[in-house]
């Protein structure tokens, strides 16, 4: 890591391509983009219509020949020329003409881990088209353990669970590497799915797909536990009649139809403590597991793992950007490598 970090200290953009938002930091100027991965096409022109959280908005209320696309899936870039088009007018104009005076841009990138080489070529794409003239590829664990502060240069382990909107990662590193990691398929996307089946099946409502989340929210406070509210209302459409109609759900039904997806989750923590070697376990009883990424403030998720593992677990700070603020950190020269000087004799 000590090489990647002086390399990446020559950078002058970070950019965190995730599934459910894009973020991008800028070398003194900090975090300058933060907005869902989402694009509104004209499918008759091929014009962009909208990017960000206005395209977001027009997810399923659009008309036929306007589509709402996702340029990025699970961490990796499947629509290189969209991702393209969209970083570019979500930078915007005033930035990209700075961007554009810096004779050998440099830019620095996330990529899940075990990332194959052709999810890491379409990550390198999507920055030359923003004018890159040489991209550094970081693994998104050890860029989101760097931006939660947790002392990943240090000879001691640290355990780190990134929850993403279509994958969960999780990792124990030390000495500034991974140590052994897991990426499970399941994320915040699993999650809301479970919730939309649930009410179709058992109250015969099609849920819009943004009312997912505030039926999340209503789960907040004491959320997947059982001292949460009884019920909460919700509003959708019949499935027979097509019409619009509310219905009081159980908060403890929506409880248990969560709890299936995480199982996958909680089998691999317990895939990468198995593997990971008996001094580093021992540092994690005391240290715990620092939980950052968009779905770990999913109400209640970070109780389930204190009583499954019963190990201590943290929320990060600001846990949906801990990965660029990392990446931030290593670009500004604020992350110092542990230097091992070999032994004369």
């Amino acid at each position: 890591m000590t090489v990647s970090l002086e390399q990446l200290r020559r950078c002058h953009i970070a950019v965190d391509l995730g599934a459910a938002r894009t973020r991008v930091f800028v070398k003194g100027a900090g975090l300058v983009v933060d907005e869902p991965s989402a694009a509104a096409v004209n499918t008759r022109t091929g014009a962009l219509i909208a990017v960000g959280q206005f395209a977001e908005k027009m997810t399923g209320r659009t008309p036929g020949y306007i589509r709402v696309v996702r340029p990025v899936s699970g961490g990796t870039v499947i629509d290189i020329e969209m991702a393209q088009r969209m970083l570019r007018h979500l930078l915007g104009e005033k930035l990209r003409r700075a961007l554009r005076r810096k004779p050998r841009l440099r830019a620095a990138a996330t990529t899940p881990h075990d990332a194959d080489p052709l999810a890491q070529r379409a990550a390198i794409e999507t920055m030359v088209g923003l004018g890159a003239r040489r991209v550094e590829l970081v693994d998104t664990l050890i860029a989101a353990a760097v931006g939660c502060g947790l002392p990943v240069e240090q000879p001691e382990a640290t355990m780190i669970l990134v929850c993403g909107a279509a994958t969960t990662q999780v990792a124990v590193l030390s000495l500034g590497a991974i140590v052994t990691a897991q990426r499970i398929p399941v994320g915040g996307e699993a999650i809301d799915n479970a919730i939309v089946q649930h009410l179709r099946h058992h109250h015969e409502l099609m849920l819009p797909s943004q009312s997912v989340r505030p039926l999340q929210l209503a789960l907040r406070g004491n959320g997947l536990t059982s001292e949460g509210p009884e019920s909460t209302e919700i509003h959708g459409r019949d499935v027979a009649t097509g019409l619009a109609r509310s219905v009081h759900v159980d908060t403890a039904a929506v409880r248990d139809a969560i709890h299936t997806p995480l199982t996958a989750v909680l089998d691999g923590i317990g895939k990468v403590l198995r593997d990971c070697p008996p001094d580093l376990v021992a540092d994690l009883a005391d240290r715990g597991i620092m939980m950052v990424g968009g779905s770990a403030l999913l109400p209640g998720l970070d109780q389930m793992l204190r009583d499954a593992t019963g190990m201590p677990v943290e929320i990060a700070e600001r846990p949906d950007a801990c990965a660029v603020l990392g990446l931030g950190a290593m670009l500004e020269g604020k992350i110092q490598p542990l230097v091992l000087d070999p032994l004369s004799g």
